[in-house]
């Protein structure tokens, strides 16, 4: 083979290699999503525009070194994409009969599932039927972003993420009609365990033949395990339960104990002073009485409160209540040792 044959051959070699890095380099670029059909970027179209200038976008947009991916809200400041598809060299991106320029697939529903609730189905083609086809109704980098992470129902309530339609005014609320989304759902019965006394239990389905999802969440009771747990002196002044049970729409919190936490026996108490300890038996004075006769009025349910003294108890304070001279019981004035074992 002569030096000719030999300089045409090496030539030939050096374009096919070119070509086949040309090609493993100009490939397409498919952007996948977890509710979505993929984004297919195309090297040659983009290529052909630009008269094969890599540099028109490497490394002054997309660095090759960097690969970040980037929100739909990112390429409306200019991000990525947004740095041509501004509306000036190409399409905007931020315009929203050309989302379909790019998002070329069907949309899918999105399935999020909860603890302890059955899971929330979104139909995007529902909404996208409501909206006439107005993605940026939702996806406008303030309602959806990309960026956001499950949000509670108590922001929801504010305005984040779904309830900035459903809030009564554009659709309806998600301060209630849980089971508008959480379909099938039967919210789980309550126990709450106490020291010192029974557990109470709370039946969401008693309370349902009443009342519906929104008369109680979120003003009174917010969509979150742990929150902070009312004592019974709070739901005497309108907290929690005492929203309702006041003595006016349900029975009082202040009595009735037996109600809410079953089979209690409340234990007799012992008081440790100077005179000799104090024994006040639950019982004894439960045959008399009911529980809202003495709290909160006379005691508050609470343990470590401030004793009273018997100068206290003379003037009506605390046991003075009832033992008042003879008139309802006998005088805390005299008889020491029905009350102080000596």
């Amino acid at each position: 083979m002569n030096s000719r044959c030999c300089t045409i051959l090496a030539a030939a070699v050096c374009m096919l290699f070119a070509a086949v890095v040309h090609a493993k380099e100009t490939k397409d670029i498919s952007f996948t999503f977890k509710n979505a059909d993929p984004v297919i970027f195309s090297h040659d179209l983009h290529l052909s525009k630009y008269n094969n200038n890599c540099k028109v976008c490497h490394n002054a947009i997309f660095n090759l070194k960097n690969r970040t991916r980037y929100t739909m809200a990112d390429m409306e400041k200019t991000k990525s994409c947004g740095g041509c598809h501004s509306g000036v060299k190409a399409f905007s991106v931020a315009s929203e009969s050309d989302c379909i320029h790019c998002h070329t697939g069907k949309t899918r529903n999105i399935t999020y599932k909860m603890k302890k609730a059955t899971e929330v189905v979104f139909n995007h083609a529902l909404h996208i039927d409501k909206t006439k086809g107005k993605c940026r109704n939702c996806h406008n980098g303030k309602v959806i972003t990309g960026k956001d992470k499950n949000v509670t129902m108590a922001e929801m309530e504010k305005g984040r993420t779904c309830g900035a339609c459903h809030n009564g005014k554009g659709a309806f609320t998600v301060g209630g009609n849980c089971t508008r989304c959480h379909k099938g759902y039967q919210p789980r019965d309550i126990t709450f365990s106490l020291k010192g006394i029974t557990n109470a239990a709370f039946s969401h389905k008693f309370h349902l033949g009443m009342y519906q999802c929104n008369d109680c969440h979120t003003s009174i009771f917010p969509y979150k395990a742990g929150t902070l747990h009312r004592t019974m002196g709070e739901m005497e002044q309108g907290k929690s339960c005492g929203a309702c049970h006041n003595g006016k729409d349900a029975f009082s919190s202040s009595g009735d104990c037996e109600r809410c936490h079953a089979a209690f026996k409340p234990a007799p108490i012992t008081f440790k002073n100077e005179g000799g300890e104090v024994i006040f038996n639950h019982a004894y004075h439960l045959n008399m009485y009911k529980c809202a006769n003495c709290h909160t009025k006379l005691f508050p349910f609470k343990v470590g409160v401030k004793k009273a003294t018997m100068s206290e108890m003379e003037k009506g304070a605390s046991c003075g209540g009832c033992h008042n001279d003879g008139k309802d019981a006998f005088s805390v004035k005299e008889n020491c040792e029905k009350c102080h074992k000596m």
